[in-house]
């Protein structure tokens, strides 16, 4: 059985990297063809972009490889930092203005996980569209985005 995959990989630098990382995040998504039919995934899983890129920032103070692929059932949205902790889900009392990162992730994601390696970790979430083609693990072509 081959599967096929398509996906996109960035370095996304301490302290400024996570409004970045999410509008790089939605540009790449508009390439995939469920992306227009589901903005409510799309806009689910920028946030989750946004919550691992700041953990990796303020947790590990490390730069962050992000890493998207697509399977063709699932969008696995990848962050790797430095940092050898595992991120668990707290429970922040009402008035904490941090703390609720992993929770917002494991609520959005259809499933997450954590890999730990050599140099840090990595956590990986899952994100499936309502209703992907049969054929869609080639993206639709887009224009490269001028800035």
């Amino acid at each position: 059985m081959a599967v096929k995959a398509t996906g996109w990989a960035r370095t996304f630098p301490a302290g400024k990297g996570v409004r970045d990382g999410r509008e790089w995040t939605r540009h790449q998504l508009e390439a995939l063809p469920w992306a227009a039919d589901a903005p409510d995934t799309v806009d689910e899983i920028v946030l989750a972009v946004s919550e691992l890129l700041t953990n990796a920032h303020l947790h590990a103070h490390s730069d962050a490889q992000l890493v998207l692929t697509w399977d063709s059932t699932c969008l696995h949205v990848s962050v790797h930092d430095e940092a050898a902790a595992v991120p668990k889900p707290r429970d922040p009392g009402p008035e904490a203005v941090s703390g609720r990162g992993v929770s917002i992730v494991q609520a959005l994601a259809d499933s997450w996980q954590t890999h730990a390696q050599q140099h840090g970790k990595t956590v990986t979430a899952c994100f499936k569209p309502p209703h992907p083609e049969p054929s869609s693990a080639t993206p639709r072509s887009t224009a490269p985005r001028r800035s």
